[in-house]
């Protein structure tokens, strides 16, 4: 069985307080966007992981997909799997890509094996797995607090826009960018600031870890800025990682980008 496990953008990301247990609380905007993995699961003599694509750095007992695997398997009965992962989303990019491929994983074996768990159960699996993995077990466009585990269903669609997200080759790795940060509370909730036009967001929405990621990594700055010179209507970091993504409202090309860096068309 295969599926093909998508990313996601952060539209605005503030981080509002550090928390007791050593995480962040913070507010964001999830929304998916059309890059993808593909991801089979077949069963096998015994447990077994390859991959091709992007190169997946770590052993196999690291990649989520196994832990997934172990973690279900404390619970349910499940037979050996080999799982192959097709890797196309970059890494250390902000777009969620490992914790989609662990998401998608699961409600793989959830329909493979007829587990018949429930939504709210296989949240709570990935919520075991990474911060924003529970996004991708229903996938649609949510405001996220808390650790990012937490969501409220938005009304959000940006198909009448073309999107484009560039890809620096500069990996910034979570912990990089918390270090630079301080919590702060906002005088406005990205729950109301969404609400806004597209049109209107470049001067109320934001994304905190940009001030310390853009001085570490003045390349990312520059690509913000060359998709507004190039008529974006809004533009910014996802998540804590590399890429940035700009909003347009007609189709664009960005030969120049595309020179430097890989860049991704009509998400």
């Amino acid at each position: 069985m295969i599926c093909f496990p998508n990313a996601k953008i952060n539209i605005g990301l503030i981080v509002t307080e550090r928390r007791a247990d050593g995480y962040h609380n913070l507010e964001s905007i999830f929304y998916p966007v059309n890059i993808q993995d593909a991801l089979e699961v077949i069963e096998a003599p015994e447990l077994g992981f390859s991959y091709s694509g992007i190169y997946i750095p770590g052993q196999m007992e690291d990649n989520l997909c196994v832990k997934a695997y172990h973690m279900l398997k404390q619970d349910v009965e499940l037979p050996p799997v080999h799982i192959h992962l097709h890797k196309h989303i970059p890494i250390g990019a902000g777009l969620g890509g490992g914790s989609s491929d662990a998401a998608f994983f699961i409600k793989l074996l959830n329909d493979k094996f007829e587990l018949d768990l429930s939504v709210e159960q296989m949240q709570a699996y990935c919520r075991r797995l990474g911060a924003d993995c529970a996004f991708f077990v229903q996938n649609k466009p949510v405001y996220a607090f808390e650790k990012g585990d937490r969501f409220e269903d938005i009304s959000l669609d940006l198909s009448a826009y073309f999107l484009v997200l560039v890809m620096p080759d500069v990996h910034v790795s979570t912990a990089e960018a918390y270090r630079g940060v301080k919590p702060s509370q906002p005088e406005h909730s990205l729950k109301e600031l969404i609400r806004l036009s597209p049109e209107e967001w470049k001067n109320g929405i934001k994304n905190d870890f940009e001030e310390s990621v853009f001085k570490a990594h003045p390349t990312i700055r520059g690509v913000k800025a060359a998709l507004y010179d190039a008529g974006a209507i809004y533009a910014s970091m996802s998540g804590s990682g590399s890429s940035v993504y700009g909003i347009f409202s007609q189709p664009v090309q960005l030969t120049e980008l595309e020179k430097q860096h890989t860049v991704f068309y009509k998400l």
